[in-house]
């Protein structure tokens, strides 16, 4: 199956909430693993298959110290939660200073995802060269920026594409495909196609597939903290498209890139 890396080129663009709309969304069987290193929001935000909170102490800690004792025959499933919203989630660390004794699981990562019998969207927060989730995103299937349209969320996302346009290959024939979300009103559709052009115009390899509605009262939904169905709320409608659209980014990935 197929690894998706959802990142962010800046703070707080709504990577997490866009993750678990799409995961809810996404047409296949598939995982959500929070691997943020600034600290988890979906543990806090993800209510589990009870209408529970998650338990912070199950998931990427668990699978960290896993790979500490040297479990090589550890699996993605061991450390899941079910959701409410009907898909399994990897639980993140609440905050980054718990990351300190599991700093060996950053290298096995790609390998546990890579071997889940499911798609795997992860989410790794914001994105800058010598994160250490970028090698995250080197290995995966596909790599999607989720941005916000105004000045500084395109310049920090040039900024960034500039700085791994290297690592990602973006430059050479069948590099692994590059995706661009944009979180704003689910109005706004020419934004889809002025970022595209600005990209397109600086030489920028990455491709705007579409839209994360900023749908406060559907992000409440989607969090549990306002009754109502997700796919009755602006933000799961969007996420539904989006998610067909990254879907078929994927049948672009080139089997080669490695």
């Amino acid at each position: 199956m197929s690894v998706v890396v959802l990142a962010s080129a800046k703070g707080a663009p709504g990577v997490s909430l866009a993750a678990q709309a799409l995961a809810w969304a996404w047409p296949r069987d598939v995982v959500l693993a929070d691997v943020d290193p600034a600290g988890s929001d979906v543990v806090w935000r993800c209510r589990d298959a009870a209408g529970e909170p998650l338990d912070p102490d199950r998931g990427l800690l668990t699978l960290g110290a896993a790979a500490r004792r040297g479990a090589a025959e550890t699996t993605l499933a061991e450390h899941l939660q079910d959701t409410w919203l009907g898909f399994p989630v990897l639980a993140g660390v609440p905050s980054p200073e718990q990351l300190t004794g599991i700093s060996g699981v950053w290298s096995q990562l790609p390998a546990v995802f890579d071997a889940h019998p499911a798609d795997v969207l992860v989410d790794v927060g914001r994105v800058v060269p010598g994160s250490v989730t970028v090698p995250l995103l080197l290995r995966a299937d596909l790599v999607c920026f989720v941005v916000r349209p105004d000045l500084e969320g395109a310049a920090q996302l040039r900024a960034r594409l500039r700085g791994l346009s290297d690592a990602l290959r973006l430059d050479e024939p069948g590099a692994r495909p590059v995706a661009v979300a944009v979180v704003t009103s689910y109005r706004d559709t020419a934004v889809v196609a002025d970022l595209q052009r600005l990209l397109d115009s600086e030489g920028l390899a990455a491709t705007v597939v579409g839209l994360v509605a900023d749908d406060a009262k559907g992000g409440r939904v989607f969090t549990a903290s306002r009754s109502g169905k997700p796919q009755g709320t602006l933000l799961g409608r969007s996420a539904r498209t989006l998610a067909d659209a990254l879907v078929s980014e994927l049948g672009r990935t080139p089997a080669a890139v490695v």
